[in-house]
């Protein structure tokens, strides 16, 4: 298993290819070699691809939206060829989903899609939130309705540790849940301020770090990835004290 960054956590920082270029080398030099892609500004593929092999950083993951993977699925692969990504995500399923028949619906779906991409040698995960551990008249929640009527070999998991505990669930548990279909994980912790739940460095807040490493070892996620959607302090140094605190936890990047 190995640390990663994702670049949501950057996201002011990447939405020109001269701020691309000088984000992806203070990355490196925070200690970084691996990042995920998500919520760039527009830039040509392999200009991007240029700029993070002259970081010397690689992608080992995406978060793309749903109607690029309807309506653009073939320049989406030919993206991910050039990058040399193997793992495809969503950030989450379209608002007007976000019910009982949505997710079933969503669940079909996101197979057809999971199978198309593994035929080009590559792999599609869900990320998820709090709002799919809503629970349903049957007992089910959505979280629950997604996994269990997709294709398990289509469909992987991305789990989120900070949105599976705000939701009221437990991250090691629904890692372990999805032991052999789980590539990639985002490690986020969960703090309080002014006694309110809030995102903080990961070994900063209250989850319990040793048995979520634990539990991805278990089920063979390969990639850890740092996350954190707002931070107190400026987010580069929020990022590296992460990184620093994992890697005292005995985790490499």
């Amino acid at each position: 298993m190995k640390v990663a960054l994702t670049l949501y956590t950057l996201r002011d920082f990447v939405q020109t290819p001269s701020e691309m270029e000088k984000t992806f080398k203070k990355v490196k030099k925070i200690g970084y070699n691996t990042v995920q892609l998500s919520a760039l500004g527009p830039v040509d593929t392999r200009e991007l691809k240029k700029m993070l092999d002259d970081a010397g950083l690689k992608v080992c993951a995406t978060h793309v939206s749903f109607d690029r993977l309807q309506n653009d699925f073939n320049n989406l692969i030919e993206e991910h060829r050039i990058l040399g990504c193997p793992h495809i995500a969503i950030g989450s399923l379209p608002s007007n989903m976000r019910n009982y028949e949505g997710y079933s619906q969503f669940a079909k779906l996101a197979t057809e899609i999971g199978r198309k991409i593994l035929q080009h040698g590559m792999d599609f995960s869900y990320h998820n939130h709090a709002f799919e551990l809503v629970r349903f008249k049957n007992g089910k929640t959505g979280l629950e309705i997604i996994y269990e009527e997709s294709d398990k070999n289509a469909v992987l998991a991305e789990i989120d540790t900070y949105w599976i505990q705000y939701g009221g669930g437990d991250p090691a548990y629904w890692i372990k849940k999805m032991k052999d279909r789980i590539k990639v994980v985002h490690f986020k912790d969960m703090g309080v301020i002014d006694n309110l739940p809030t995102m903080v460095e990961i070994g900063e807040g209250n989850l319990n770090w040793p048995e979520i490493i634990e539990s991805c070892r278990y089920s063979g996620a390969e990639w850890l990835v740092v996350e954190q959607d707002t931070c107190q302090r400026d987010p580069f140094e929020s990022v590296k004290i992460s990184l620093q605190n994992l890697m005292a936890m005995g985790l490499n990047p």
